[in-house]
């Protein structure tokens, strides 16, 4: 029997939709911070970085995780935007039935042409 090995949920953040969401709006963002009272959390709550969603001890500490490769990257990541739900059920290959299509313009050309094609058959 081998060591079960468990998922490291302590230092778990916040995934990149959830993050996208407190920076659209101040609201969530707020109501995120108010989960844990104050008294629980690093530095009493006061430093905070939104894009990693961590809580740091000092503004020292803070400022060193801001120059820090993690951050950096976590960054980067949010300049994207979120995938939406349509957009994963285009992935997999389910789509919205929009109902019928109008005809393309390409296949009234080809019916115009095979119109055209019978005509000439027919006068030669």
């Amino acid at each position: 029997m081998g060591a079960v090995r468990r998922i490291k949920t302590k230092r778990r953040t916040r995934d990149l939709d959830q993050v996208h969401a407190d920076l659209r709006s101040s609201k969530h963002l707020s109501e995120h911070k108010s989960a844990k009272p104050a008294e629980d959390l690093p530095g009493l709550g006061q430093w905070y970085c939104v894009e990693c969603a961590k809580f740091f001890e000092s503004e020292h500490s803070m400022q060193q995780h801001a120059r820090g490769k993690n951050h950096k990257r976590r960054v980067r990541a949010l300049k994207e935007e979120p995938y939406s739900q349509k957009e994963a059920d285009a992935a997999v290959g389910l789509r919205t039935d929009n109902g019928t299509r109008p005809p393309s313009k390409l296949s009234e050309i080809e019916e115009q042409a095979a119109t055209m094609n019978l005509d000439m058959k027919s006068d030669g």
